[in-house]
């Protein structure tokens, strides 16, 4: 298989990935690469460093809005000052 069609391949049915096991590993540091088995999308091979994006420790919301650039941006919020009551039906 030429060298230019390999390099632009994201999918490949299972056969062709063993076959071309090395290239589809070069591939994936640029792009995932999708494996099939009977034309039905199974596996996925990616670079280690999307992996740890990917499965990485997970951040609270409360952390996450610690950490934001924009944590100190304050907001003005309108809101309607009526006198009445929300009716709510329970």
């Amino acid at each position: 298989m030429k060298k230019e069609l390999v390099k632009n391949r994201t999918e490949w049915q299972l056969q062709e990935a063993k076959a071309m096991f090395s290239e589809v590993i070069k591939s994936a540091f640029s792009k995932p690469q999708i494996i099939t088995v009977r034309g039905k999308k199974t596996a996925v091979i990616l670079s280690f460093e999307d992996y740890q994006k990917l499965s990485g420790p997970r951040q609270t919301l409360y952390e996450f809005i610690q950490n934001s650039p924009l944590r100190d941006v304050a907001l003005k919020l309108p809101r309607r000052q009526s006198e009445e009551m929300r009716k709510v039906s329970l």
